[in-house]
């Protein structure tokens, strides 16, 4: 197979690569790891007149500890590669979430190529990364000539394979909170292989105040047209004492939210059922790893 032709070019700066965008436009397409877009060129699923590649530019790679509005964060530039984050310990201690997803993102010769950003804007419903960054409440940073807006993961995901940016827009950093006292946080996923998308996987964190369960976080992928948060899940938990039985009620809670699809791998009831498991048991990890 091969993709159909375009043009290509390999802008060495930010600015640079935000004018050839504003150029283009809905015929550009941004270069990233090229996990995703280049067997998707090769299908002919995408046929970009314009192939923009990002990846002469150094400063869209780097992991930083920053705070916005008091509240402590890890942020990370979109150019960043998945391997570079597997292997910053400091930064995987300080996220258990993204320590967990990141190990089930394909396999090491993908992560090696792939970037933080680049799954993230591919918007995939399976996809570990975007799960992540909507169980916390991320914070996009996107640019264009026009100058920079953010975006929280709330409302970047449009649609499957839909991120809610402009054709002159590119993605330039997520940020993530990072938890505070008494938190813990998992990530669990079914899928056929290791390496493979999800059926379904699900994301949890809880913190323990008073002993009591507040800031909860679930989120599915694989269940919807994009990451769901279940709101019906995390209302049921709030303010509750932690209990098995209490995370058991929360999974069928949440399977309720979903609206999976059938396909060839799993049918929806398979799939929601699986996502009720995996909340229980995300649920049930994050609690423990809230230390005493």
């Amino acid at each position: 197979m091969k993709p159909p032709p375009f043009a290509y070019v390999d802008p060495a700066t930010v600015p640079d690569a935000l004018a050839i965008l504003a150029e283009h436009g809905e015929d550009g397409k941004i270069l990233a790891g090229g996990q995703s877009l280049v067997p998707l060129l090769n299908m002919r699923l995408a046929a970009p007149r314009t192939l923009i590649d990002l990846n002469r530019i150094p400063d869209l790679r780097y992991v930083s500890r920053r705070d916005r509005e008091g509240v402590a964060g890890l942020a990370i530039g979109a150019m960043t590669r998945q391997r570079a984050v597997e292997d910053d310990a400091g930064a995987l201690a300080s996220l258990p979430m993204l320590r967990d997803a990141i190990a089930w993102v394909g396999h090491p010769q993908i992560r090696n190529r792939g970037t933080i950003g680049g799954s993230i804007a591919h918007a995939d419903p399976a996809a570990e990364l975007p799960l992540v960054f909507r169980a916390l409440d991320g914070i996009a940073t996107v640019r264009s000539r026009r100058g920079d807006r953010e975006i929280p993961a709330a409302d970047f995901f449009a649609y499957a394979f839909t991120p809610a940016l402009e054709p002159d827009e590119l993605l330039a950093e997520v940020w993530f909170p990072l938890p505070g006292p008494h938190s813990g946080q998992a990530f669990l996923e079914v899928a056929r292989r290791h390496g493979d998308f999800a059926l379904v996987a699900a994301a949890a964190a809880v913190t323990l105040q008073d002993r009591l369960l507040t800031d909860i976080r679930i989120a599915i992928g694989g269940a919807a047209p994009t990451p769901l948060r279940a709101a019906g899940a995390e209302a049921a938990l709030n303010g509750q004492r932690p209990a098995l039985a209490l995370f058991r009620e929360a999974g069928r809670i949440a399977a309720t939210e979903t609206d999976p699809t059938a396909d060839i791998h799993a049918d929806a009831a398979y799939r929601r059922e699986v996502a009720g498991t995996l909340v229980t048991r995300a649920l049930t990890l994050a609690w423990e790893r809230c230390g005493s």
